[in-house]
């Protein structure tokens, strides 16, 4: 099961120039584990850059988890000044894509019972 990103919270391209925010509540309906992976749009490949993976996933040893059990993911050409660990680094010029998959989930997403969050601009 999936769930594709393309556009932020105001309805514009994900541009690699810039940096964004994706809260994902707690409850995530998967009882094996997700990951959030990033796209090069251009051409639907998963983008390369200098990281050695471009996602996050539950598996991660240095996930940060919030006390609440949701996970922020931060998108952007350089680190954030917080929370780095659950950074994944996109490339100015680049239009791109997230696509948050789960791994044997317990219920299918088109029951409506979790949503991801927005994805929002950080200026």
């Amino acid at each position: 099961m999936e769930y594709q990103l393309s556009c932020d919270v105001n309805g514009n391209q994900l541009s690699g120039s810039k940096n964004y925010l994706l809260h994902l509540p707690p409850n995530r309906p998967s009882c094996n584990f997700w990951s959030v992976m990033v796209y090069n749009k251009a051409d639907n490949v998963i983008l390369c850059t200098d990281q050695s993976w471009p996602s996050i996933h539950s598996n991660l040893s240095t996930l940060v988890v919030n006390k609440d059990g949701s996970v922020d993911t931060y998108f952007g050409p350089k680190e954030p000044l917080v929370e780095e660990r659950n950074w994944i680094k996109t490339l100015p010029r680049k239009k791109w894509y997230a696509i948050i998959r789960f791994y044997d989930p317990i219920r299918h997403l088109s029951d409506n019972f979790w949503k991801p969050d927005d994805i929002v601009p950080i200026y």
